[in-house]
């Protein structure tokens, strides 16, 4: 199954062979013609599954607004075609993030301004789908959550900036810290860095793929980027050719294979 997870809180699920298949070069098919999503619902969230009634195995998701809930899978085995609703958001939120924890992850969310939660799913109690969830990390005024993920401990922490800066941090230097709390400095975000666009948490064999507000997309090594501590301005990874240009997104992507032939 594959279980698709939109900004509104509502998930949707598939069978793995009913998405078509096409080559590598396609444009794909609209996500309307798969799952029934309604006007202007974007898909936030994608995860695999071969078993919905797997004990142990929840579901951690992550709104803009900084709340937290944790849903146990197996209650999405009973869905619908047109989706359900699997996070209740207050006016305004919207879902960012989802993750598959296991019972005793570790949950670290990052903030714009350069703010960062650490701590243990177990903080968060499992809820049924009608539930709202929890608050995850308190923001300070104008911010909002940019990216959530499993604290992994030997990985490092990657953040990008909305001006082409970047840098990884061991996840240790994040320490377990109550939820719900204005949490620890992440990043040193300055004039010169910009906000933070988004971070992953990672081991150095993947490539990073950041795509700016102009269209231009670049390809990276992620080893190539430098281990800094959280509050450090990091290293530039982009350049932009116009000015005013920013990141507006990044997506980790298999190693690119580089043959004897190039």
């Amino acid at each position: 199954y594959i279980l698709f997870f939109t900004d509104t809180g509502k998930v949707y699920r598939k069978k793995g062979y009913q998405i078509p298949e096409s080559g590598k070069a396609a444009k794909g098919t609209n996500i309307v013609n798969i799952i029934q999503v309604e006007t202007g619902e974007r898909v936030q969230a994608m995860i695999h599954f071969r078993d919905l009634n797997a004990e142990n195995l929840f579901l951690t998701m992550v709104t803009r607004n900084g709340t937290v809930k944790r849903l146990p899978v197996e209650t999405l085995k009973n869905l619908r075609n047109n989706g359900i609703r699997a996070l209740t958001l207050d006016e305004g939120d919207e879902l960012i993030n989802v993750q598959e924890t296991h019972g005793s992850d570790r949950i670290l969310i990052a903030t714009h301004d350069g703010q960062a939660v650490c701590f243990d799913e177990t903080d968060v109690r499992a809820m049924g789908r009608t539930a709202v969830g929890v608050r995850g990390i308190r923001l300070r005024e104008g911010d909002y959550v940019v990216g959530a993920a499993k604290a992994v401990p030997g990985k490092t922490v990657l953040s990008i900036t909305e001006r082409g800066y970047g840098k990884r941090t061991a996840v240790e230097e994040y320490r377990i810290t109550a939820r719900g709390g204005l949490g620890i400095r992440n990043y040193m975000v300055t004039e010169k860095t910009g906000p933070i666009v988004g971070i992953k948490v990672v081991d150095g064999t993947e490539d990073l793929l950041l795509v700016t507000e102009a269209g231009i997309l670049i390809r990276t090594a992620v080893e190539n980027i430098r281990i800094a501590g959280r509050a450090t301005q990091g290293v530039i990874v982009m350049r932009f050719k116009e000015e005013g240009d920013r990141v507006i997104s990044m997506a980790l992507t298999d190693r690119e294979q580089e043959t004897e032939k190039e």
